[in-house]
């Protein structure tokens, strides 16, 4: 098994070992000398690592180097704004000699894929709303093999195998407890809300069956999954005989779930279900930051800056 890990790492600490790589690129620095940009990880946690000073000879080694790899360094562990990083001394690919157990490198839900899936069809499935339960079964059922191990993410909240489902289920069960405090919610609204906000994140990125994100689609990267979810539904209530006013209040709840328009939105929650859906989506994706961070953290201590919390040191009580 794997002893070292991401989430453990010291500053100023030397290691040789074995990582998964998440993204790989060359990169021009302003000395205008190429190096190696390189995200690495393991199922605690990632880091990026810079190898400068590429030689000649390097180049043609490096350039094999792809996502979904499993490589072992030469680095040292040093930080750079708050963020554990490693300046890499060598790098090669694994070969037969090499007994690495992929379990290691490879983060995932703490839940089966096949029970999530099955929770969540079975609250579309519950659903009075005929109209609702009938387009959320459709999409769960023409994606359930991809919803096996889709990430939510490239990176960051839930960027693990079966990531997507793991979101959704725990946004769906904050949600029924919400909605028996907030009697005015319409629940069935909520609910197929939450599973459809991200639907289009299956057509946004594209991932291996480890749940690695390998690049962003064309469409992904010129819609993004909230414009790619509005048309989705668009032509799927069409098909199915979604009323105009249910289709229209599920479009923009998946066009205003991110809120601000910097992080996507065009509009805000113009009703009471659209506000509810953002803020379970923030509650459940900063919770799962806050998680990750204090991982490797020692009791007592703070955590590494984490960039999706605001650059915030996270406190690990002693308790």
């Amino acid at each position: 098994m794997k002893e070292q890990y991401i989430a453990q790492l010291q500053a100023n600490e030397e290691i040789t070992d074995f990582f998964l790589v998440k993204t790989v690129a060359i990169k021009m620095g302003s000395n205008r000398k190429q190096y190696l940009d390189i995200l690495l990880g393991d199922k605690s946690g990632e880091a990026y690592g810079k190898k400068w000073d590429i030689s000649d000879n390097e180049f043609e080694g490096l350039g094999k180097i792809n996502p979904g790899d499993i490589i072992k360094v030469k680095a040292v562990v040093t930080e750079w704004n708050g963020a554990k990083q490693l300046k890499i001394f060598k790098i090669r690919h694994t070969g037969p000699e090499d007994e690495i157990e992929k379990a290691d490198f490879f983060k995932a839900a703490p839940e089966a894929p096949e029970d999530m899936y099955a929770y969540i069809f079975q609250r579309a499935d519950d659903m009075t709303d005929p109209h609702f339960s009938m387009l959320a079964k459709r999409l769960l059922t023409d994606n359930k093999d991809r919803l096996m191990y889709w990430p939510a993410a490239a990176r960051n909240h839930h960027a693990e195998y079966a990531g997507l489902l793991y979101h959704v289920k725990r946004m769906l069960m904050v949600a029924e407890r919400i909605c028996e405090i907030y009697t005015n919610l319409n629940k069935d609204l909520l609910l197929v809300g939450v599973i459809v906000h991200d639907i289009e994140k299956l057509n946004e990125m594209n991932s291996d069956e480890n749940g690695i994100v390998s690049e962003y689609t064309f469409d992904g990267i010129m819609l993004g999954h909230l414009i790619q979810g509005i048309v989705t539904i668009d032509k799927l209530s069409e098909e199915l005989g979604i009323p105009h006013e249910k289709k229209i209040m599920l479009e923009h709840m998946i066009l205003s779930h991110h809120y601000e328009p910097e992080y996507g939105s065009p509009k805000r929650p113009l009703f009471p279900e659209a506000e509810a859906l953002h803020y379970l989506d923030m509650l459940d994706s900063k919770m799962f930051d806050m998680e990750e961070a204090l991982f490797g953290a020692e009791v007592g201590s703070f955590s590494d800056r984490i960039w999706t919390l605001d650059n915030r040191r996270v406190y690990k009580r002693n308790w």
